[in-house]
């Protein structure tokens, strides 16, 4: 099965931040229809439907809610949940069904009203009655989700000695990549210090080390790279993808900081006949600062226990080696739950159309996109190129 027989053809976002009166499906219909537009296609020319649950609604079956409100009849259609690893999962899933013949066009969409839903503090929780933590060993002790990952953080810091500073400085640098991108929801310039400043969630996180919540939808569009040569926008390609899965609690991971992003980055590189140093962009998923360090080593930008003072040397900068997430990520521009990692893939395209504006990477040939889901348990890597 050539999953390159597949493109990404259209990209596009609903209204993002906080919108109260806006439904989860009013804001994927606005995403789904955004999409098609940019690709120059319409709801007929839909044939396969890709979504996933949702935290603010009670949908037993989201992809026939999603394809009654969108009017579409799809020959394939499912629901997808691989937790933060959804967004590149569904692009991976797409390109099979393509490749396979089980249909020509499929629309990936997903997106909820998060944050009018039930308030910062409400979405909060209600991940946290998700099931992250065990429900026998870790959930009787009420750790919320930023307590698992700050386990994940505390290890880091004392096996290889990052600092508070260090991923103060992801927090910052997705905070400049914001404020290039219109529709982030918070550009107002950040330092170091602000971060260190930011009100104490759990040790070692500060307010401003963990992601925002948002209203706001996502959706992409992928057909057949025979078709795609015929509409409006260049075509993007799945150059190579893999998953990796370690743990699904983090009292479970025989080592929490090296993660499944050293499975599924390899299986990625090698499927693409490309290496670390052939990517140019990397949008990597962002939900606490500590994530995006051990993402840069997992995934073999730089060696294990180094992530922290590769960033702060400047490597991640929109003029370092590695440009990361390059639209702000879901630390500033918007994070919508499980949607959240669509918008990496939406900028990876864009990058590589050279449409990014101000915060445009010159040359941008190959982005790789990462997406972990769980407690930096499951994660899903795809590397994306010009068609």
């Amino acid at each position: 099965m050539d999953l390159q027989e597949a493109a990404i053809v259209g990209v596009g976002e609903s209204r993002l931040g906080q919108h109260p009166g806006w439904s989860a499906l009013a804001l994927q219909r606005e995403a789904a229809l955004a999409a098609l537009a940019d690709a120059g296609l319409a709801l007929g020319d839909v044939d396969g439907l890709l979504t996933s649950p949702l935290r603010v609604a009670t949908w037993a079956m989201p992809c026939a809610v999603v394809a009654e409100g969108l009017g579409l009849k799809p020959r394939y259609m499912a629901t997808l949940d691989v937790a933060g690893a959804t967004g590149t999962s569904m692009l991976h899933h797409a390109a099979m069904a393509i490749a396979s013949g089980q249909c020509d066009t499929v629309l990936c969409v997903n997106g909820q009203n998060l944050l009018s839903h039930s308030a910062r503090a409400g979405a909060v929780q209600k991940m946290a009655d998700a099931g992250w933590a065990h429900p026998d060993y870790e959930g009787p002790y009420g750790p919320l989700l930023p307590s698992l990952y700050a386990m994940l953080a505390q290890r880091h810091m004392h096996e290889f000695g990052t600092t508070p500073e260090q991923m103060a400085q992801v927090a910052v640098q997705m905070r400049a990549n914001a404020a290039l991108n219109p529709l982030a929801q918070k550009k107002e310039p950040l330092t170091v210090s602000d971060v260190l400043a930011s009100r104490m969630i759990t040790s070692p996180f500060h307010m401003l080390d963990c992601s925002v919540v948002s209203d706001g939808a996502a959706a992409y569009v992928v057909t057949r790279k025979d078709r795609a040569r015929d509409l409006r926008q260049p075509p993007v390609k799945l150059l190579g993808q893999g998953y990796g899965y370690s743990h699904t609690y983090i009292g479970d991971s025989p080592d929490i900081v090296r993660t499944g992003a050293v499975q599924s980055g390899a299986d990625a590189f090698a499927m693409a006949g490309l290496a670390p140093q052939d990517v140019d962009v990397a949008q990597l998923y962002d939900c606490f600062t500590i994530t995006v360090i051990v993402e840069l080593e997992d995934l073999g930008f730089c060696p294990k226990g180094e992530g922290g003072r590769f960033v702060q040397d400047g490597h991640i900068s929109l003029q370092g080696s590695l440009p990361v997430t390059t639209h702000g990520g879901l630390l500033s521009a918007v994070h919508p739950g499980t949607a959240g990692g669509m918008f990496h893939v939406i900028e990876g395209v864009r990058q590589l159309r050279g449409q990014c504006g101000p915060r445009q990477v010159d040359g941008a040939e190959v982005v790789l996109v990462h997406g972990n889901g769980g407690i930096i348990g499951l994660h899903c890597t795809a590397l994306l190129g010009r068609a």
